[in-house]
């Protein structure tokens, strides 16, 4: 099933959905209402502006068609990678190899499943 994005544009006509393409165990944490935050490298793709409060966005289990859910964000805060709990720290480490990078937090509703292998 493809999914139709134009439903789930944001207040603004020309503003796509946030597309967040995440590895299986990430995408199966949200749609289980297990995950609500998204720790990105904060820079011109990942930032206040691209990640604002009430955007559409719309979660994806890797880069196919398959497995999309649709959310908001509902919170955004930039965050020193140095200052997050031990478990972030590792996954941050491990994911952009230091931790003096500045991260993108990203807030969403729980998630509704649009399509589905």
């Amino acid at each position: 099933m493809q999914v139709d994005v134009q439903r789930f544009h944001s207040s603004s006509d020309t503003e796509k959905p946030l597309f967040i393409p995440l590895k299986t165990e990430y995408y199966e944490a949200f749609i289980s209402g297990d995950k609500r935050e998204e720790l990105r490298a904060y820079g011109p793709r990942w930032n206040e502006k691209t990640c604002r409060i009430g955007r559409a966005v719309l979660l994806s289990k890797g880069y196919g068609k398959q497995n999309r859910a649709t959310t908001k964000v509902t919170g955004f805060k930039k965050q020193h990678g140095s200052t997050f709990g031990s478990r972030d720290r590792d996954a941050i480490k491990a994911c952009f190899g230091t931790l003096d990078i500045e991260i993108a937090c990203i807030e969403v509703e729980r998630p509704k499943v649009v399509s589905n292998e």
